[in-house]
């Protein structure tokens, strides 16, 4: 999994393309979290569009990024899921609690 780390106003987005499962791609998405979190960053939206797999792991990585961006007074949102990833984020009911916008625009305009 690639991922792209940008800016958009006071929200740093995170571009995922690739499979998000156990291995190296759940290590990348912590790493670049911690990168972020580093920077002080509070507003963190996670582009889903490009991933095409989503297993527990990346779940469960998703979840631990949230839960830091709360610890620290943040905002955390999911946008673009593809069919498969809002399909296993509705699954286990997480799609509500880690606000999971439409698009990029929806997400943005949540903060």
């Amino acid at each position: 999994m690639t991922i792209n780390i940008r800016t958009v106003d006071q929200v740093t987005i995170l571009d995922l393309n690739g499979p998000f499962k156990a291995g190296e791609a759940e290590q990348a998405f912590r790493n670049s979290v911690g990168e972020v979190l580093s920077a002080s960053v509070t507003n963190l939206a996670v582009n889903l569009a490009g991933v095409s797999f989503l297993d527990s792991s990346g779940v469960g990585a998703l979840v631990r990024a949230f839960s830091a961006l709360k610890e620290r007074g943040g905002e955390f949102r999911l946008f673009g899921a593809s069919k498969q990833a809002a399909q296993t984020l509705r699954m286990v009911r997480l799609d509500k609690v880690l606000g999971l916008a439409e698009d990029e625009a929806a997400a943005l305009a949540s903060f």
